[in-house]
Parts: C-alpha cells; sequence; structure tokens
C-alpha cells in the first residue's frame, strides 16, 4: 500500500516512433521529473539519486528504449533489482502501434530507424517488435497509439498518471501595443477604446494596480459591458482548451501603453476567474513609463 512516502517510476519504453516524447512531455507537465534515452544500467544509481533527495522527488519518469543499444537488454534484469529498494515501485509504460502507422511516421519525419540506418524502416520495426516482444509482456500497461493524435494521447496518460485532475493554467498579461505584441500570447484583447485615465492628471502616474485607476476603469458602462462578454467568452472557451490537450492559457490584453486600462482589465479578469480556475496576472509593461 502507498504509503504517502513511496517512490514512483515511470519507465516509458516501446516501439520507435509510438510516441514516447509526446509521453514524457506529457508526464513532465504533470510534475513527473523526466530523463528521455536513460541507459538502462543507470538506473539503479537514478534511484540511489532519488533515495538521498531526502524525499525532495517522489515521481519520475525514463524513457529507456532501443536508442540505448546493448544497454537496453539488461532492462529487466535491472528492474528486477529494484526489488532491494524498499519503497520504489515502477510501472512500465509500453507504446505501440501497427506497421502502417510507423512507416508512415518515419517517411512523414524522414527520420532513419535505429535499427535500420542504411535500409528500410520496416525492416528496423520487425526486428524491434521481436527484441521487445519480453518487455512488453512485463508490461504493466500497453498504449495502441496508431489511432492516436498527440493530444489523445496526452490526455489519456495525464488520466492514468495524475494525481488531481487535469487544469489549465491561465495568465492574464497586460501590455502597451506600443512596445509591440507578446511573443507568447494565445489570444489578444484590445482596450484602447475604453476611457483613458492617463488624460486625468491625478491618475496619470499610477497604473491600473492603483485603487483609483482600477475604479476609474471600471465605473464606465462600455466597461462593464465589455467584461460580460469577455467573461462569457472565456468561460465558454477555457473548457475547450481543456479538453483539447492544452495546458497552459495566455490571454494578452492590451492598451496604449500597458499601464492603466490593461492592467485594471487584467487584474478584474484574474480575480475573477482565479475562484474556479489555475491562474496568474502579470504586467509587462506597468513600470516602462505613462500612456
Amino acid at each position: 500500500m502507498d504509503n504517502g512516502r513511496d517512490i514512483h517510476l515511470v519507465v516509458i519504453t516501446g516501439m520507435s516512433g509510438a510516441g514516447k516524447t509526446v509521453a514524457v512531455q506529457s508526464l513532465e507537465d504533470i510534475g513527473f521529473f523526466c530523463i528521455d534515452n536513460l541507459p538502462s544500467v543507470l538506473l539503479p544509481k537514478f534511484v540511489d539519486l532519488i533515495e538521498q533527495s531526502g524525499g525532495q522527488l517522489r515521481r519520475a519518469a525514463l524513457v529507456i528504449d532501443m536508442r540505448g543499444r546493448d544497454f537496453f537488454s539488461s532492462l529487466l534484469e535491472t528492474l528486477d533489482t529494484l526489488g532491494g529498494h524498499e519503497g520504489i515501485k515502477y510501472h512500465i509504460l509500453f507504446l505501440d502501434a501497427d506497421d502502417a502507422s510507423l512507416v508512415a511516421r518515419y517517411k512523414e519525419t524522414r527520420r532513419l530507424h535505429p535499427l535500420s540506418p542504411d535500409g528500410t524502416p520496416l525492416e528496423g520495426i520487425n526486428r524491434e517488435r521481436k527484441l521487445l516482444d519480453e518487455i512488453k509482456g512485463r508490461a504493466d500497461s500497453v498504449i495502441d497509439t496508431s489511432r492516436l493524435k498527440p493530444v489523445a494521447l496526452k490526455e489519456k496518460l495525464v488520466k492514468q498518471f495524475s494525481q488531481e485532475p487535469s487544469q489549465l493554467s491561465v495568465t492574464f498579461l497586460s501590455f502597451g501595443f506600443k512596445h509591440g505584441l507578446p511573443l507568447d500570447v494565445d489570444l489578444v484583447f484590445d482596450v484602447r477604446f475604453l476611457p483613458n485615465p492617463h488624460y486625468v492628471h491625478s491618475l496619470r502616474p499610477h497604473t491600473g494596480q492603483d485603487e483609483e485607476v482600477y475604479e476609474y476603469v471600471m465605473k464606465w458602462p462600455e466597461t462593464q459591458q465589455f467584461i460580460a462578454k469577455l467573461e462569457d467568452l472565456l468561460s465558454f472557451l477555457l473548457p475547450h482548451y481543456l479538453r483539447e490537450g492544452k495546458s497552459q492559457l495566455v490571454v494578452g490584453i492590451g492598451c496604449t501603453g500597458g499601464q492603466h486600462r490593461s492592467v485594471a482589465i487584467a487584474e478584474y479578469l484574474y480575480r475573477h476567474f482565479n475562484e474556479k480556475q489555475r491562474c496568474q496576472v502579470s504586467h509587462r509593461d506597468a513600470k516602462k513609463g505613462q500612456q
């Protein structure tokens, strides 16, 4: 029984081209410490390092596959030695796909199969299947990705290995158009149509984080109407982004200089959505100058 102090290892292996990169990235997104292409002979040393971490590291995902060549053959033997480590629990995740899907993926990426650098992808696939037959039989779970898109594979893994329900992290980012669009923004809303506190002398030195500016921006009927429509739109969009496998969303709110209107609106959205969504707020240009 898991006493809350056990160390959980997910060993990701399987056919080359079956989605191991997507798998390890998916587990990394839900808090696993991940290593890609770890030689199996180093697995006991890695476990020793985890045990010496003083409880800082409890969940790890390791991709161990045929890229390790001769080292891979010792994987099962190495896993068997973990039985001597109290509190170590490992799960072998095997990713598979049919030959046609694997060949198509190799042709699409134009990569060479690791077991057939001078031959056809199918030759390498056939060799790999024979070599992986035993580890597949020992796997705790086998996922066929032949008909799975990357987002569907991620969703499947998150449901299986996440300790809590999948969440979408939303950042409300205020900015000024005169400083340029943020590079990492997903959605942009322009609030330059709202009354501008810049033209109120007493408000000009402040930002939308200050109560007097915030109240000025929020008091106008057009602000209230805009916010109501934006709340409705985001409430519709966020669950759909999550369903499609998106883990982070940056919502940009822009005004002229990023000091007053955009800051106030971003603050409002953060306060509103933070009650039911994992959110944060950031103000890129709020200290760069005045509007």
